[in-house]
């Protein structure tokens, strides 16, 4: 999907967002082409109060991307906060940032580096901070499709909440990301798989696949749907950790 130079709301169906500690970054690049600055954001609150018991929901992000003049560098950087607070509880307490420096090599090669700090407090590990850098390759591009693969180093730590216990891990990350748009209908289809195993011990390792669809209903409205699954082999409290979550939405851009 082709965003234009500003994108003022982007308000879900569901609540807010939930991030495990693997983050689809490629779901939220911008495809702007010759566009040097494109800006994403929504806020997003609600207050409920029945009888003197409360819910109180913040959810917000930001999404941003600077290119320079000759369009071979971008800058590109995600913010996000969610808070679901009730009397005796919080049920969502989180927040994350991403900062990516991405340069133009050839049409087939781009390099990145990147940072990240990713904060949840009801997790097992509730602060995970990382740093990286690697290579991306665009191996398909047509009108209608387009396919990455990349692969990067990462140096991270992990904060384990319950012991204050803290992990050192030098991790790879591989991911491969094929966008496709129908003509008829008008709708856009991208599929994500991220592979993240230890150096020292691949049986350690995170994976994250999502599908991501979007159709465009006027030229401000999309409908959108996401599927995500992630699996992690690695879990303070148990053997391995797994979810999955479908959400469907509305995408207003302007």
């Amino acid at each position: 999907m082709r965003f234009h130079q500003k994108t003022l709301l982007l308000f879900l169906l569901v609540p807010f967002f939930t991030y495990a500690q693997l983050v689809n970054i490629e779901s939220k690049r911008m495809q702007t082409d010759s566009t040097r600055f494109a800006l994403k954001g929504d806020l997003l609150t609600s207050y409920t109060d029945n009888n003197g018991n409360y819910i109180f929901q913040i959810g917000s992000n930001l999404t941003t991307q600077l290119k320079s003049r000759d369009l071979k560098k971008i800058f590109f950087f995600i913010g996000n906060y969610d808070l679901i607070r009730t009397n005796d509880e919080d049920f969502q307490n989180s927040w994350f940032f991403h900062l990516r420096y991405n340069h133009k090599i050839s049409d087939l090669l781009r390099f990145e580096a990147f940072l990240q700090n990713q904060n949840n407090l009801l997790l097992a590990i509730t602060r995970r901070n990382l740093v990286g850098s690697g290579l991306r390759f665009k191996f398909i591009s047509r009108e209608t499709t387009k396919a990455y693969f990349g692969n990067s180093y990462m140096y991270e730590i992990e904060h384990i909440g319950d012991t204050q216990e803290k992990l050192y891990n030098h991790r790879n990350s591989s991911y491969l990301s094929v966008n496709h748009s129908f003509q008829t209908p008008r709708l856009d289809v991208t599929g994500t798989v991220y592979f993240q195993p230890l150096y020292r011990d691949i049986g350690n390792h995170r994976i994250l696949a999502q599908l991501k669809a979007e159709l465009p209903i006027n030229k401000v409205l999309s409908f959108s749907a996401l599927y995500n699954y992630f699996y992690s082999s690695f879990s303070p409290t148990r053997n391995s950790d797994r979810s999955s979550n479908v959400s469907f939405g509305l995408t207003f851009s302007m």
